[in-house]
């Protein structure tokens, strides 16, 4: 029998789950099978994906990540970091994926794309969770940059290494910042932000609330993982990260050749055995791809192999050190000051954060987290050849120091928002300091701020006003009629990215045809065309296109030596003439483009919302840092993942939103429910407490039925349901429930007595948003009938009042609320056995439960009743 698991679940208004357990365990197991029942399609995916196994259902245009997922060795890699875990942290991931694995077929039967992609639901492993981590990051530190500066190098010399670094304008970026007591209304620290990625459909980031009797964390997960990594808030100590723009990724130049043997690696003592075996790729609607998997002693081969000129390694620290971190999570779950959460940090490894904490004894932190190699400096700057010794990785650094907030933040806040600063001794390219700069710059201009008054900096949509473009715009002797008249109508342009501004729009249009130029100019020539992007697999193409090499290095490259001024100023006149601003707003062409596993079905349950997908406000160099890529689209794929305002002082005032709702599934109402308020700047409320949870109308269990409609199961709330429970109990139909001499009084009094109870707990189910049907559960060694038979581990008692029907009898009515009942019951894998015990003299019931599969039992007699005992096993009638 598997460990038990008692569990409730909690939506507030906008769907967000609140999970509570009755220990660590089974709340990863609840946390496990809420993430299959909300997000099962979301799930699989990344499953697949990490697996390196969905191009089987997503088709030809998956088979480049599956042939990298597998080539990178994703799966193996997560197995060795769970087999390096903690026997405690490896079995709080196995409950998760037990809850996975539990959840996994409703969630499916919920999930339109299912039956779309002929996908069906599999099994979650206790590492899968970890293989979902390493998905998600693999290219996160933007190795992919090694094989652009190599191109660039051998095109234009080794000055160009640095030309095209993203520490200019027009790359996009997290932001976080941290304000301490001096600066707030409330005198508590405040902790803000909105980490960028991008927007996927289902989100990222799931909010959720998660509380056992060793922890009450709300925050915002990731549906696969476990607990809640980046961003949290645990009553008396918060925590955000940023990414912090390390590079912990080395690309090594390899020479292979095949034996007899196998295949060999040239390395700093010679030739070696390699690891090599081939894997099939199975293609939905296509012929299968084999694809040779090949390692050496620096790491797995990403790019040509043993029968290539040269092949290039990529090594990467779960690789090398089977340490993804994981250990970290449960620590920051049972953190109550910011000490736990640095302690914590201190087990992180990837990706390499910066990470802001405060906590309400007015402890405050800021540093960096995670693991960073030892080697040579040009490691970080290119590919380096496998050979020679130099390159070789020499341990892991140890930590930076702590930056001290309170002391080297005198002016009351510390920011992050990926720029060269705390990380600098990490990293090669950081984010430019616009973001960060701006981000002090609207914190400075009050010392009274409230958790909603950090929507503000959120949305703030300010350009740099230094613009190397527009100077040159500007600095234009006798420009013809059309620059002269662009150049006019941006000059008295307040420089916002605002969705409603025509300037905008034509400053942006001005921007893609000059980076269009630029990339088509001869100096650049040796890098444009198919054959850079040609040489290396597919999955890396977008670091290595030479039009989003220009746009995202597009003021440096307007500054840099690597054109004559007067040829420079020559481009941006020549842009200028060419371009037509479009006269509509910046949002028109500005919209949100998801990316989603299958495409959108405008109309269909998956697809955007009515209208299309929003127009936004904001830009590259924006706080608010919705990227597109100039010269190729004005649309944003990146943006802001997720907003969140922790406010220490007391957490019920914290604020968050997600670009698009707390369900992943198809038609859920909450599925896009967030979207209005998330373009505009709005934030939903954090609802912690739990009696303001349960007053609410909260929601255990939820189960789609075709044919029949959504069945909803929540808790009894005494004040609210007592009056709709006294009229259904009140009725001769209802004379075995024994209740029909009560009054409203009784009744009332009844339920709070039994919503006191662990042991005992009472629901209502909802059809489609209408009463019909009353059900309770207890445990009978808790219970008077425990008295009255031999309770067996596992028994579990039930109770059952179907309301009044609106109508003419409906067949099958009765059957299926049982059915969702008991579906919702049995989630808890300790329970074996359902026991029931209807009136002896109500032969109507006993024949519709021994209709269902309950085997009869003895009659018993108790205070109130004579009754007939029946159960039903765990398996039956098609039960779990």
């Amino acid at each position: 029998m598997g460990a038990r698991v008692s569990a409730e679940l909690h939506r507030d208004h906008w769907g967000i789950p609140h999970l509570r357990a009755d220990s660590a365990q089974a709340l990863a197991h609840a946390q496990g099978r809420n993430a299959a029942t909300d997000r099962a399609w979301q799930l699989e995916t990344e499953r697949h994906r990490a697996q390196g196994t969905s191009a089987a259902f997503l088709g030809p245009e998956a088979v480049a990540w599956d042939s990298f997922a597998r080539q990178v060795r994703l799966a193996d890699t997560a197995r060795r970091c769970y087999a390096h875990l903690d026997p405690d942290t490896a079995e709080w991931v196995r409950s998760y994926t037990d809850g996975v694995n539990a959840g996994l077929a409703e969630g499916a039967r919920n999930a339109t794309e299912f039956t779309t992609a002929r996908l069906e639901p599999g099994s979650w492993q206790p590492w899968t969770p970890l293989a979902v981590w390493l998905s998600t990051h693999i290219l996160f530190a933007g190795f992919p940059a090694k094989l652009w500066r190599e191109e660039a190098a051998a095109a234009l010399g080794d000055r160009a290494i640095g030309l095209f670094a993203t520490d200019g304008p027009h790359t996009s970026g997290s932001n976080g910042w941290l304000v301490t007591g001096e600066r707030t209304a409330s005198g508590a620290p405040i902790l803000a932000g909105d980490p960028h990625r991008f927007i996927e459909a289902p989100g990222i980031y799931q909010q959720i609330h998660l509380a056992c009797p060793e922890f009450d964390v709300a925050g915002l997960a990731v549906p696969g993982v476990p607990g809640i990594a980046h961003f949290g808030h645990a009553s008396t100590v918060a925590w955000s990260i940023t990414n912090a723009m390390a590079d912990y990724q080395d690309l090594y130049r390899e020479r292979l050749r095949r034996t007899g043997a196998g295949v060999e690696a040239y390395g700093p003592d010679g030739w070696e055995p390699a690891l090599s075996h081939t894997e099939t790729i199975e293609v939905a609607g296509g012929e299968p791809v084999v694809v040779e998997v090949t390692e050496t002693a620096r790491g797995p081969v990403i790019a040509g192999g043993p029968d290539s000129p040269s092949a290039i390694s990529l090594r990467y620290p779960p690789r090398v050190t089977g340490e993804l971190g994981f250990e970290a999570l449960p620590l920051l779950l049972r953190a109550r000051t910011v000490t736990d959460v640095d302690r914590a940090f201190d087990r992180w490894a990837e990706p390499v954060n910066v990470v802001q904490a405060a906590d309400t004894r007015g402890g405050l932190l800021h540093r960096v987290a995670g693991a960073v190699p030892v080697r040579d400096r040009e490691n970080g700057l290119r590919v380096v050849p496998a050979w020679e010794a130099r390159y070789a990785w020499r341990g892991t650094r140890a930590p930076l120091p702590r930056e001290a907030v309170d002391g080297a933040a005198a002016d009351g806040m510390a920011v992050m928002a990926n720029q060269r600063e705390l990380a600098a001794p990490l990293g090669v390219e950081f984010a430019p300091p616009h973001r960060a700069r701006r981000i002090r710059q609207l914190l400075a201009g009050t010392e009274n701020w409230s958790a909603p008054d950090m929507a503000a900096v959120h949305m703030d949509t300010q350009l740099p006003l230094e613009q190397s473009l527009l100077d040159l715009l500007d600095g234009l002797d006798e420009p013809g009629p059309a620059a002269a008249a662009l150049r006019e109508r941006l000059a008295g342009w307040d420089r916002r990215m605002d969705a409603g501004s025509t300037e905008a729009a034509a400053y942006a249009a001005l921007r893609a045809v000059v980076v269009r130029r630029l990339a088509g100019h001869p100096a650049l020539a040796a890098l444009a065309g198919p054959e850079v992007a040609g040489k290396y697999p597919e999955v890396f193409r977008p670091w290595l296109a030479l039009v989003t090499r220009v746009a995202f290095a597009l003021d440096g490259l307007l500054t840099s030596e690597l054109l004559p001024e007067t040829e420079r100023a020559a481009v941006v006149r020549a842009a200028a003439e060419e371009t037509a601003p479009p006269d509509v707003p910046w949002g028109e062409l500005h919209r949100l483009a998801p990316w989603q596993a299958l495409p959108d079905e405008p109309g269909g349950p998956s697809g955007p919302p009515p209208g299309g997908w929003p127009g936004l406000s904001g830009d590259h160099d924006c706080v608010l840092s919705t990227s597109s890529v100039p010269g190729l689209t004005h649309r944003t794929g990146r943006a802001s993942a997720a907003r969140y305002v922790w406010d220490l002082a007391r957490r019920d005032d914290s604020l968050w939103a997600v670009p698009l709702g707390a369900s992943g599934v198809a038609g859920d109402p909450h599925r896009l429910d967030q979207l209005p308020l998330w373009v505009r700047g709005g934030l939903v409320p954090v609802i912690t407490d739990w009696n303001q949870l349960r007053s609410s109308m909260t929601t255990v269990h939820e189960q789609r039925i075709d044919g029949f409609g959504t069945v909803r199961i929540s808790p009894v709330d005494p004040r609210r349901d007592s009056a709709l429970i006294h009229s259904w109990v009140s009725q001769e139909r209802a004379r075995f429930w024994g209740m029909g001499d009560a009054s409203p009084e009784d009744v009332l009094e009844t339920y709070e007595y039994v919503d006191s109870l662990t042991t005992h707990h009472a629901y209502l189910l909802y059809r489609d948003g209408v009463p019909a049907a009353l059900f309770q559960s207890y445990e009978p060694e808790a219970d008077p009938v425990g008295d009255c038979y031999d309770v067996q581990p596992g028994d579990h008692g039930i109770h059952l009042l179907i309301g009044p029907a609106d109508g003419r009898p409906e067949h099958g009515f009765t059957t299926t609320l049982l059915s969702v009942f008991l579906r919702f019951v049995l989630a808890d894998p300790s329970r074996q056995r359902i026991v029931v015990e209807p009136d002896a003299r109500n032969q109507k019931v006993i024949d519709r439960l021994t209709g269902f599969g309950f085997e009869l039992g003895p009659e018993i007699d108790k205070p109130e009743k004579r009754a007939r005992l029946a159960f039903l096993r765990r398996g039956s009638a098609g039960l779990l």
